[in-house]
């Protein structure tokens, strides 16, 4: 709809600048360096081995390059491959909505049962009295996502030892979405499931490089887990994709050596982004928070409109020229709010012009 009417795109999370000049020099020379057949299943060994580094650097998690991390094309891969190796028909997944929508599809294409349940609307945190409440004996996986996918909140140090309480003396895996791993604001840390000391014997940890460099095209990422679970995780991507882009993992090997100050700056350019568009809507009818993490935004509109979310930003994108995503395809069944999404990982001029018009409003 952005497309067909023009409209200002604040909707799909992808950013309106490119990825960094150094990275797409590699890019080049990889390509006219040869390296354009099958890489290893699992990444190059290189690109691995730096995977591993920053894992132990960030999160304090020792993982084998050979044994405990696999690169795939793209996160959503990752999670598919995580749920099809670990679920089976009848199991019963955990996942908290609103979510992001390739948890439930992949769930059911293994054959098991999504029990969602809802974050908080106060604060979209997890309930985790609740989350007790729904393991039974046929729960095998709970999914959290962190920093939060369409909400913009994170997961604190409780919060995982609160999961850890639940999941002690069961089977239960954790697969853990952690893509927006570097746009945590305000001074946090983003607290990883592999720096768990209980979680990350039981846990899959995703993570995006397309995120991470503005490349979301490139469709590249990477699990981390345990040797055993890897084992699994690796049955499937195998036979899903087989393996990845054999040029992209040289060169963002390479750069993630040579410029790591670019992932352990991009939440103060992001924050940085967050508050100007914050700023620039402040005198707004919208009603917000300043999100957490992530690229993206929640409002309340319910000042101007009293439309569902779907007709509000059909309205917002068709009449206004400014495109939105609505939060009720990230729930089963959407509460009576009047809430939607907007990314801010676009130029200052592009959310000067969308904010000029959503002041407008």
């Amino acid at each position: 709809m952005a497309q067909d009417y023009g409209s200002i795109n604040l909707s799909q999370g992808f950013p309106d600048f490119d990825c960094p000049d150094r990275l797409k020099e590699l890019v080049a020379f990889y390509i006219n360096d040869k390296k354009n057949q099958y890489p290893p299943m699992a990444g190059i060994p290189l690109l691995r081995q730096e995977i591993s580094n920053k894992i132990n650097s960030l999160y304090g998690f020792d993982a084998n390059p050979e044994t405990e991390v696999t690169v795939t094309s793209g996160a959503t891969e990752a999670l598919f491959d995580a749920v099809q190796a670990t679920v089976h028909q009848g199991d019963e997944v955990i996942i908290f909505d609103p979510a992001y929508d390739s948890y439930e599809p992949a769930i059911l294409m293994a054959g098991g049962i999504p029990v969602r349940l809802p974050l908080r609307l106060s604060d979209y945190g997890i309930d985790w009295n609740r989350a007790a409440d729904a393991i039974t004996s046929r729960t095998r996986l709970i999914i959290i996502n962190t920093p939060h996918n369409p909400c913009g909140v994170t997961l604190n140090r409780s919060d995982l030892d609160a999961l850890a309480e639940l999941v002690t003396e069961t089977d239960i895996l954790i697969l853990s979405d952690e893509v927006y791993e570097h746009m945590v604001f305000d001074g946090e840390k983003h607290v990883s499931v592999l720096s768990h000391p209980s979680l990350k014997e039981r846990s899959f940890a995703v993570f995006s490089f397309g995120k991470t460099y503005h490349a979301t095209g490139w469709k590249l990422a990477y699990c981390v887990a345990r040797p055993e679970l890897m084992v699994e995780f690796r049955k499937i991507h195998q036979f899903v994709t087989f393996t990845t882009t054999s040029f992209l993992q040289y060169a963002i090997a390479d750069f993630m050596a040579e410029c790591p100050q670019h992932a352990t700056e991009l939440s103060d350019f992001y924050q940085a982004k967050r508050d100007d568009f914050c700023r620039l809507i402040q005198d707004s009818r919208f009603r917000f928070t300043p999100s957490k993490g992530t690229y993206f935004q929640l409002v309340d509109y319910s000042e101007i409109s009293d439309q569902p979310d779907m007709d509000f930003v059909a309205e917002l994108t068709r009449d206004k020229g400014v495109a939105a995503i609505p939060l009720a395809p990230f729930y089963r069944q959407a509460p009576d709010s009047r809430i939607i999404r907007f990314c801010f990982c676009k130029d200052d001029s592009t959310l000067e012009r969308a904010a000029e018009i959503l002041c407008a409003l």
